[in-house]
């Protein structure tokens, strides 16, 4: 006796490759298993799911089901609304995290931390945890977003489609992720070559880590990244 869990093609990409080109994976009948068991254990984390249908009914996650009953599982809706944390980043997708930061959005992350305690600071900071790595979106309980593309402006231009969150660019430091305080440039002179010193007057500062920033030689590319960003997201 099995189940069958259809995936609509903009989640069969998550499916083993044998069972890609079909968009379906069978699998054994369980009377206990819920809705959610068998989503999952066709390689679907619950983060990306939106409406569960089973032979054309929509139904709850904690349903169970018969056997022979046919899932068809649609993707979660975008775009979706973010958390009051905003979004923490796995070691994965660290330059993802600079360039959110970039665009003024709150994006935590740590080169060293651990999947038990990215999940348990994404709940407990009520946070976006961004990650490519499935297993730990199926850890349960875990608010997540599944990261597409290979290349961090593939990555941000995925998370900028699934959020639309709102923009305030180079309002944040990079290395740190907290906002940036304009600073005189007399309080930082001394930490200037003499190049930056007569070329720019304007500066911001980290409270937090120190950092120094200016309008400098990198300027062009990202406003660039910037300006594409914007553009995604309608502002």
């Amino acid at each position: 006796m099995t189940v069958l869990v259809r995936l609509d093609p903009d989640l069969r990409w998550l499916l083993a490759p044998r069972f890609r080109a079909a968009g379906e994976r069978p699998l054994g009948h369980d009377p206990d298993a819920t809705v959610a068991h068998l989503v999952q254990a066709a390689g679907v984390p619950l983060t990306e799911v939106g409406q569960v249908r089973v032979d054309g009914a929509a139904v709850l996650l904690s349903a169970r089901t018969r056997p022979g009953a046919v899932l068809a599982v649609d993707p979660v809706p975008r775009p979706q609304p973010g958390r009051p944390g905003g979004f923490l980043l796995d070691v994965g997708v660290g330059t993802l995290a600079r360039r959110l930061r970039l665009l003024g959005l709150d994006a935590a992350w740590s080169n060293d931390a651990d999947d038990a305690d990215l999940a348990a600071r994404a709940v407990a900071e009520e946070r976006v945890l961004l990650t490519q790595d499935r297993g730990l979106l199926m850890r349960r309980g875990v608010p997540g977003a599944l990261v597409r593309g290979s290349r961090p402006d593939d990555q941000l231009a995925d998370v900028l489609d699934r959020f639309a969150p709102s923009l305030t660019p180079l309002t944040r430091c990079t290395a740190c992720g907290a906002r940036l305080d304009p600073v005189p440039k007399a309080d930082v002179a001394d930490r200037l070559l003499p190049g930056t010193r007569r070329t720019f007057d304007d500066f911001s500062r980290c409270p937090a880590c120190g950092r120094v920033y200016w309008h400098g030689a990198h300027a062009r590319r990202i406003e660039e990244l910037v300006g594409r960003a914007t553009r995604q997201v309608g502002g």
